[in-house]
């Protein structure tokens, strides 16, 4: 046993410093937003919370920003897949509110459940007929799109394929969006086997993320909750992120790359290294030199623990 932890450790200090050199070098500062962002909102914006002035605000903060899409909490599911209408009392007034004050961007319904053998089962065919009734109902409201959120959902998982295939077919039959948020993918097949002896991870293989990206417009990479211990090496693993997800995804689906907003230290995540700064900077160094030839912007997560300075840091370094 003290072997395999010696390997492990091994394994994991290789995996920081080569994350720490892909995180080095000068940035290039002209790489900016083309307007392809987007930002998770919490369940507030729809249960009564808000209100016309909480909008307002809304919508002064998000003026010439690159926000193209925002995710707003609209569910969860039951465990049994179906959506109650009384979680979202006000969802039909916030989309056409922020459909008259923000023109051209996409409200999309952020639904999704704890899949486990005890919670969500998407093996049952009458738990996904129940979810497509629900996503039916909830475009009802005038949502363009829906943001699903299920978790955790493991590599292969063909059960989530079924879904998203026939969900797809409801959003293209209505004009909206499909879009899913997924785990980071396997950064380092080894680091990735030394990670198995910490807390429970989730990574996708880029066989599996391909899989799920022919089968919706628009992916979310969950890329924070890294365990790495400095800017430097997350800077270097959301490059790595960026550009797996470049090679892997189809030319057509739109890439978001999940940015931290939120300050929570915890076992497998170090408030001082995971910051939107370095997410950016990781997404620029992931760019440099490429043609721009699909939507590829930053994810904020979320915005009931986002800060001024996350905020000025998306603003100072990515904001168009």
């Amino acid at each position: 046993m003290a072997i395999l932890v010696s390997v492990a450790v091994l394994t994991i200090a290789t995996g920081i410093g080569i994350f720490m050199v892909r995180g080095s070098g000068s940035v290039d500062a002209s790489i900016r937003s083309t307007g392809q962002d987007a930002y998770w909102l919490g369940h507030a914006w729809v249960d009564g919370r808000k209100s016309q002035g909480d909008v307002d605000a809304l919508v002064s903060q998000l003026k010439g920003t690159g926000i193209h899409d925002l995710f707003v909490h609209a569910g969860p599911f039951a465990d049994d897949g179906t959506l109650d209408p009384g979680l979202r009392p006000n969802a039909k007034w916030l989309v056409q509110t922020l459909h008259t004050a923000l023109p051209g961007v996409r409200v999309q319904a952020w639904l999704g459940d704890v899949l486990s053998d005890d919670r969500m089962d998407l093996a049952s065919t009458a738990t996904r007929t129940r979810i497509l009734t629900g996503v039916n109902d909830i475009l009802a409201d005038g949502f363009d799109g829906i943001h699903y959120d299920f978790e955790p959902v493991r590599d292969g998982n063909q059960n989530l394929v079924a879904l998203l295939t026939a969900t797809h077919a409801v959003t293209q039959s209505q004009h909206a969006v499909l879009s899913v948020a997924t785990p980071a993918l396997d950064r380092l097949p080894g680091l990735y086997l030394a990670l198995k002896l910490l807390p429970p991870q989730t990574q996708w293989t880029t066989s599996y993320l391909r899989q799920v990206a022919d089968h919706v417009d628009q992916v979310a990479i969950m890329a924070y909750d890294s365990s790495l211990p400095s800017e430097s090496a997350y800077r270097g693993y959301v490059r790595s992120q960026t550009q797996i997800a470049l090679r892997t995804l189809p030319a057509d689906v739109g890439l978001l790359i999940g940015a931290p907003a939120y300050h929570e230290s915890k076992i497998n995540r170090f408030d001082f290294a995971e910051t939107v700064s370095a997410s950016i900077s990781g997404v620029q160094l992931a760019l440099a030199g490429r043609a721009r030839e699909r939507p590829v912007g930053i994810a904020l997560y979320v915005d009931f623990t986002a800060t001024a300075e996350d905020w000025d840091s998306y603003r100072r370094h990515w904001a168009p």
